[in-house]
């Protein structure tokens, strides 16, 4: 054995795999990394300019927030030991020995009726303050998601408090549910690194929020256009990247299921985001950035669900069902639907989340392999391949129903409760200033989107400083002055 595995070593005990503590660490800086600054970057830039850094902070405050409320109390909710079949005991994760100790998550040991051991507790080989981390991550950029349906009206105040609220009563209960040994891991739910339990989530969720806080002002809802392109690639190229470590890590190793899923991830995105840009120019005449990271996104949503658990040519039938059905939702569906129009998903979370992700999760109940469900220790497989493939597909359905349902709810009491205290919509005069009145700050020292520039006020005594010193000074457009 390697001196470097010698369990007499300081920190290093006999369970610890450090090639798996490294690359789960590295997968978990990759989820932090899509949020922070990954959707921070893509939310400011996408947006008019008025609303760039409002829509920036709202991100930046939730990837905080959710973190000192994950230590303090909703790790152990959604992974700790059961307090009901759908929800975990909360309470701190911050006690040296707990965090020192291998990571386990208690509740998912399984038994058979007989009272046999059917299959051992998740037990990584890594401490449990890489879990923490790691899972930490899911919860805030599933809050952070949740924030793109409501850009650019939504009290800022209302959202501080939105944000732990929503963490503790709804995140946790699907996380346990599926993930933490709640009713729906013991019943077989796949669910391999989100579909149903940040996408599926936060689609609905952001849609229920978006019809409670209200829509945007009918200027802003005609004319949205992004202040940044560029910049936005950016951060989408941050989410695309990130989501390696997103389905990576799911399996808590650096395994084979590890590897496959970082190969599909990636080629169900490229496949999706080429079949929404088809469908743009076929339909539309012309490509758009807007539309080819919609369909990026979808195609990671759509695979995340069963992202180690299907063939490579299964993520490429993802790739072109999560380009074109979400696709068909928002251009066709949208559009003849009245309480879809009614409701102002700002940056359509609903469409490229919540459809895909259900799609992702059904398609996982087709196609997910056995020899790969294998790997994973899953005793299942899709319906193509038979055997229990079609109670596989049915479990599927009702998870997703579960987490819709809860999420329905949950955010429509937080948002009802929190209404009797703070307003959800900003007043009407906020809305037309936008960041400078949220925050008293501006994204850029630029004038535009019809802001009245005073000259006398702001450049009238420079130009006549700067004429006195220097004749060659003429003036130009909107009070500028120009040397010659």
């Amino acid at each position: 054995m390697s001196i470097a595995y010698d369990a007499s070593l300081p920190g290093v005990p006999d369970w610890l795999n450090k090639g798996d503590n490294g690359w789960q660490l590295t997968a978990a800086t990759l989820v932090g990394l899509q949020s922070m600054p990954g959707l921070v970057i893509l939310y400011a830039s996408i947006v008019k300019k008025k609303w760039a850094v409002n829509s920036a902070f709202m991100a930046l405050y939730a990837f905080a927030a959710v973190l000192l409320c994950w230590v303090l109390l909703c790790y152990k909710m959604a992974f700790g030991d059961q307090l009901l079949p759908f929800w975990g005991k909360g309470g701190p994760a911050f006690d040296q020995g707990y965090l020192k100790s291998r990571a386990k998550i208690p509740e998912s040991i399984m038994w058979y009726g007989n009272g046999t051991l059917k299959r051992a507790a998740v037990e990584p080989l890594f401490p449990m303050a890489t879990l923490v981390y790691f899972q930490f991550t899911f919860a805030a950029i599933t809050t952070i998601l949740v924030a793109g349906s409501v850009l650019g009206r939504m009290n800022i105040k209302a959202w501080m408090a939105f944000v732990p609220l929503w963490l503790i009563f709804s995140y946790t209960v699907g996380a346990y549910s599926i993930w933490g040994g709640g009713f729906l891991y013991h019943w077989g739910v796949i669910d391999y690194s989100g579909g149903y339990v940040i996408h599926l989530s936060s689609g609905v969720a952001g849609f229920v929020a978006a019809y409670w806080v209200g829509p945007r002002p009918q200027a802003d809802r005609e004319r949205f256009p992004p202040n940044n392109v560029l910049l936005m690639l950016a951060g989408a190229g941050l989410l695309w990247m990130g989501w390696s470590g997103f389905n990576g890590g799911a399996p808590y190793a650096a395994n084979l299921t590890s590897s496959i899923a970082v190969l599909n991830t990636n080629l169900s995105a490229a496949t999706s985001l080429l079949v929404w840009t088809t469908l743009d120019v076929i339909f539309f005449g012309k490509p758009s950035v807007i539309g080819a990271i919609q369909g990026m996104v979808t195609g990671l949503a759509g695979v995340t669900p069963g992202a180690g658990l299907i063939q490579t040519w299964a993520a490429i039938i993802i790739g072109i069902f999560s380009g074109s059905i979400p696709w068909a939702s928002m251009m066709i569906l949208h559009k003849k639907s009245a309480l879809l129009q009614k409701v102002d998903d700002t940056l359509a979370v609903f469409y490229t989340h919540a459809v895909a992700g259900l799609l992702g999760g059904i398609m996982t109940g087709l196609f997910a392999h056995p020899d790969l469900c294998a790997l994973a220790l899953l005793p299942t497989n899709g319906a193509f391949y038979g055997g229990k493939g079609g109670k596989q597909l049915l479990k599927q359905l009702v998870g997703a129903a579960f987490i819709a349902v809860w999420n329905l709810v949950s955010t429509t009491l937080i948002l009802l409760a929190i209404k009797v205290f703070i307003p959800l919509r900003m007043a009407e005069e906020e809305l037309g200033i936008g960041d400078d009145a949220a925050h008293g700050e501006e994204a850029y020292a630029l004038w535009g989107d019809g802001e009245k520039f005073d000259a006398t006020r702001h450049v009238e005594q420079f130009e006549r400083d700067q004429e006195a010193a220097h004749p060659s000074y003429v003036h130009g457009a909107r009070g500028v002055t120009i040397v010659l």
